[in-house]
């Protein structure tokens, strides 16, 4: 959607993007605390969770969560809120003739909560349910015990639901008067924001009433190791594997270097007919593969992931192996990183066509590291991956041998060690 970025920085120390959509018939928000597990003591891993849950309750100005969801929502407004390891993140997104409503409404729901001992008591059952409907996602378990394993900063949700009863209210009440201030806050509104408004919300968060003491929390350090073993995650109920490969680099990726590894992800696996997906689907081996790429603040994660038949693994894990190799080795044509270009150039157009995708493409550099996404600039970059940046971002990713594979299923641990075997010479592949 056509529309402009304006960064505003305020006094009291918070800052935020207005992305202004002309004419826009909805207004989103998204309002970000570094307020993640990172920063809890690490036996009571579940108070940031806790407390996201029961922000969005009761407060000073209505003291009973149905309530205030009740009046939230009653134009047809959407709420939510989420933790990770780093950040807690507050959203909603509701109709352009209720915005300045729905933004008081969430900004009482920030700045008063009253944190009831009932209402903690509901949603620490609610987050237990939660934990163990999550725990049931097997490709979710097996990323979390590996991203464990491979020294990244995780819990699993089974250890998640062990530690859940050393947290109290008041545990949750500390976590927020230790992050929820003016300097940590960070936000993104988008949506129909002429001048006028933009200078009402401004002064809103100008004036929100939260304490402005404190510093925007660094992200944490973490140093990703090599795995020597698989990561096996027995399951005798699963009757495919499911798989996960992740190779790191000790560093983070510049944009130019993220660009030509996305494209290379769109050639080897988002398409039917990509190079590992679309063989090994010709071949009748597997239904779905993913990639993508991850960061920590130091580190840049290249992965792979699918679920397959154990008959068939070790013919898709071959595929794998070929393709990748082959792009170590500069096989790869200039007219498939054409066609891959003009791909991604039609997903990037069909990636912002609503306000909440339009914002969805600034929030994560804009809370990770302040990063303000040149938009605009997309198509350009995407026209200017050139074949020698493919393959040289793809070699230094597996010249650091910093990986890992992971199963989960029934296979049994000699096949989940063959299968790593077959892995192997990806690492140690050395440029003739």
């Amino acid at each position: 959607m056509k529309h402009t970025v304006t960064e505003v920085v305020l006094k009291n120390g918070a800052r935020g993007l207005l992305v202004h959509v002309p004419d826009a018939s909805v207004m989103t928000f998204d309002i970000n605390f570094r307020a993640g597990e990172y920063l809890v003591d690490p036996k009571k891993w579940e108070v940031a969770h806790l407390m996201e849950h029961v922000l969005l309750g009761a407060n000073e100005l209505i003291p009973r969560a149905r309530d205030f969801q009740a009046e939230l929502e009653k134009n047809g407004a959407y709420s939510n809120a989420t933790t990770g390891v780093y950040d807690i993140t507050y959203e909603a997104e509701c109709a352009d003739f209720e915005w300045d409503r729905v933004l008081g409404l969430m900004l009482v729901a920030i700045t008063k909560p009253l944190f009831l001992e009932e209402e903690f008591k509901a949603e620490f059952g609610n987050v237990q349910e939660e934990m163990v409907a999550r725990a049931n996602n097997h490709f979710r378990r097996l990323s979390l015990e590996m991203r464990r394993d491979l020294g990244l900063i995780v819990r699993t949700d089974t250890e998640r639901l062990e530690l859940m009863s050393n947290v109290s209210v008041e545990d949750v009440r500390e976590h927020y008067s230790s992050t929820h201030h003016t300097q940590n806050l960070r936000f993104v509104i988008a949506g129909d924001l002429n001048a006028e408004r933009s200078a009402t919300i401004e002064t809103i968060f100008e004036n929100i009433e939260l304490p402005q003491a404190g510093e925007r929390f660094a992200l944490p350090q973490e140093q990703p190791k090599a795995l020597k073993k698989p990561v096996y995650a027995h399951n005798d109920a699963v009757e495919n594997l499911y798989f996960y490969i992740d190779t790191f680099m000790m560093r983070r990726m510049t944009d130019q270097e993220t660009d030509a590894l996305n494209l290379l992800n769109t050639i080897l696996t988002e398409t039917l007919y990509s190079k590992i997906l679309g063989t090994a689907r010709e071949r009748g081996l597997v239904y779905g593969m993913s990639s993508g790429l991850s960061y920590t603040r130091d580190a840049s994660n290249w992965w792979f992931g699918a679920q397959v038949s154990d008959k068939n693994a070790p013919a898709l894990f071959k595929i794998v192996v070929d393709e990748l190799t082959k792009v170590m080795r500069s096989e790869i044509a200039e007219s498939e990183i054409e066609a891959a270009k003009q791909y991604a150039l039609g997903r990037f157009q069909r990636s912002a066509q609503t306000v909440g995708g339009t914002a969805n493409g600034y929030t994560g550099r804009y809370f990770f590291d302040g990063v303000i996404e040149d938009y605009d600039r997309i198509p350009e970059r995407i026209n200017a991956i050139e074949k020698q940046e493919i393959i040289k971002i793809t070699r230094e990713l597996f010249d650091e041998k910093i990986w890992g594979f992971g199963v989960l299923g029934d296979c049994g641990d000699t096949f989940a060690a063959e299968l790593r075997s077959q892995l192997a010479p990806l690492w140690a592949y050395e440029q003739k």
